[in-house]
């Protein structure tokens, strides 16, 4: 008999430690090894810190703001925070001392998590402005904290040594599931950003949800690798709350930075990325491929041939039969169970995509080789997931079709339009932009442009604030240009140009890696990524690819002009958000020179 009703994450959780206790759920690495932590001492751990804040004065309904890199302790302080009712206000590990404090004054929270030493400084920096603010905790262990700091060593025992302990469990049946479970603050491409308020239904009914997508698909024991931010709800719902909800393990990568190290590591078999993931497993490949030798080449090129004819097998789920299925077979051996093996993705049953649109070309390089590669669709907003690609019917381009209880309709100017209960509760103190969300019959207004086909199968084509409006009045959407662009192995990064102009141009960040390997192998000289963009005949490749791969575009849509970079966008350098999203407006600005050189006056 479940202990609690399963109303909130915070219960579901309680219900899982008594079905698994003493079973790993976390995986993490101490000091360079592997380290399991069970059920049980993930809920000892949660229920000493939850008593520590209850003991600090944090009520139902209060903000805590958690302000850490992912870590299993991002974990604790969010199960702790939200199964005594509180609210906990997630800030991007890479967010400024300046962007924190605007969150933590927004939201009103009362305290905060932080992870490292850096992030503590961060918010010491901005505190005298934050008169509300209380404790800080860290979860590093520093000596001789700083004043109002707290190390979580000494929360635990301060909740260890709490007196009520049935506190906690007191906490935990009063929680409404419309209640707010946490705000999530939007990364704002423009303007400050705004705290979306989940409630503890959005966040239930949503991992509900991905598990009816395909109910058998997730059977059995699994592996998921955490490395996207917490702080983002794609993480947070399926990387964190479902398998705890589906009662899996989960191994917290090291770093994006040693991600291929701890791929081959962990071998996970489940994942959740954004698109920039694949393309750079994809563009990698690429980049060796074309250094190797004429026979290797030639028989990877084969191997690609017969994973292209693999498509309709594995995205159909039908199996392979007769002449095909030896070939098949024979590629497998030779190539792609070598390559899978070399990734650590030889155990991967699954892979999610979400966060931004995957090309075709990179989901289809995964789905040849028999990794099972699901594209979703969603948004903070819609916590975050409402359309998922079905493993049995999987269309490369699309979004898949709505998840259970969900009604996307397109409305009359092409806007995907969103009903069901993983939809927000609204704006954080902010009435306005919240009715400005929803139309007057209760949609959630996505912002994107998309078309559904027969089998109810979602295709986002563009995003209404991105739409580029020519001088000559024409309206274009630049992401299905990029999208087509960046498959091209030489393309790492492009932003098209184009708003009040008379044509479009583009900036291009080249693959390097690709790239120099081309230049060798052709005898091109080269001292530096200056001198190889600069290049007349690197020119000549990029106004090669561009035309091939333009090719099906209007005559409107055309790339005239196009500059290449030598440094990549980050989110360090401002370019892009912390869930990898282009910032056009930054781009715009800190590249204007740049652009106004493709357009000389008339």
């Amino acid at each position: 008999m479940a202990k609690f009703k399963e109303t909130s994450m915070g219960a579901i959780f309680q219900n899982r430690v008594e079905e698994y206790g003493d079973k790993t759920l976390v995986i993490w690495k101490n000091k360079g090894k592997w380290e399991e932590i069970s059920w049980n001492k993930m809920n000892e751990m949660v229920r000493d810190l939850g008593l520590f804040l209850i003991n600090r004065g944090i009520q139902p309904g209060d903000k805590v703001a958690l302000f850490s890199p992912n870590r299993y302790e991002w974990w604790v302080a969010d199960l702790a925070i939200i199964s005594i009712g509180a609210v906990n206000v997630p800030i991007y590990a890479t967010n400024s001392a300046e962007e924190s404090r605007y969150i933590i004054e927004n939201s009103d929270s009362k305290m905060c998590f932080v992870g490292t030493r850096e992030h503590m400084d961060k918010i010491l920096s901005v505190k005298s402005k934050l008169p509300n603010l209380g404790e800080i905790i860290i979860f590093d262990d520093i000596e001789n904290p700083p004043q109002g700091v707290i190390t979580l060593k000494d929360a635990y025992k301060e909740g260890k040594a709490y007196k009520n302990k049935d506190d906690f469990d007191k906490r935990i049946p009063p929680i409404n599931i419309d209640d707010v479970a946490t705000i999530i603050y939007t990364s704002g491409t423009t303007g400050n950003p705004k705290g979306v308020m989940l409630t503890h239904k959005n966040f239930v009914s949503n991992v509900q949800q991905a598990e009816n997508v395909d109910p058998d698909f997730l059977k059995g024991d699994h592996t998921f690798l955490s490395f996207l931010p917490l702080a983002h709800s794609l993480e947070r719902t399926v990387g964190y709350y479902a398998p705890i909800y589906l009662g899996k393990k989960v191994a917290f990568a090291e770093s994006v930075d040693k991600l291929l190290e701890n791929f081959q590591e962990i071998r996970p078999t489940f994942l959740v990325s954004v698109p920039r993931i694949y393309e750079r497993v994809h563009a990698g490949i690429t980049a060796k491929v074309a250094t190797a030798p004429p026979v290797k080449k030639a028989l990877f090129n084969w191997a690609m041939g017969v994973a292209r004819e693999n498509l309709p097998y594995i995205c159909e789920d039908k199996p392979r039969k007769g002449w095909f299925a030896f070939k098949y077979r024979i590629a497998d051996k030779l190539i792609f169970s070598k390559l899978r093996a070399a990734l650590g993705m030889d155990r991967l049953v699954a892979a999610i995509s979400g966060g931004g649109p995957l090309s075709v070309s990179d989901a289809e390089f995964f789905l040849g080789m028999g990794i099972k590669v699901l594209e979703g669709y969603g948004l903070t907003e819609t916590t975050p997931i409402v359309s998922a690609n079905k493993p049995k019917l999987i269309k490369a381009g699309t979004v898949g079709p709505a998840v259970r209880d969900t009604i996307i309709k397109i409305g009359e100017d092409g806007e995907v339009l969103i009903k069901g209960p993983q939809v927000m509760k609204g704006y954080y103190k902010n009435p306005e932009a919240t009715k400005e969300a929803f139309t007057e019959d209760g949609f959630f207004r996505t912002g994107d442009i998309g078309e559904i086909d027969k089998d109810g199968y979602l295709r986002i084509t563009g995003r209404i604030k991105d739409i580029i409006v020519t001088s000559g009045g024409k309206n274009i959407s630049p992401q299905n240009i990029e999208n087509t662009l960046v498959t091209s192995p030489f393309i790492e990064q492009v932003a098209v140009i184009g708003d009040n102009r008379k044509f479009l141009s583009a900036l291009i960040v080249p693959s390097f890696g690709t790239l120099e390997a081309w230049a060798k192998e052709n005898n091109i000289p080269f001292s530096s990524r200056k001198d190889l963009i600069n290049n007349p005949e690197v020119y000549k490749l990029y106004e090669k690819e561009i035309e091939g791969l333009m090719k099906d575009f209007g005559k409107v849509e055309q790339i005239r002009k196009f500059t290449l970079l030598e440094t990549e966008w980050s989110q360090e350098t401002g370019e892009l958000t912390p869930t990898m999203k282009v910032k056009r407006k930054v781009i715009n600005q800190k590249y204007a020179a740049v652009i106004d050189a493709m357009y000389p006056k008339d």
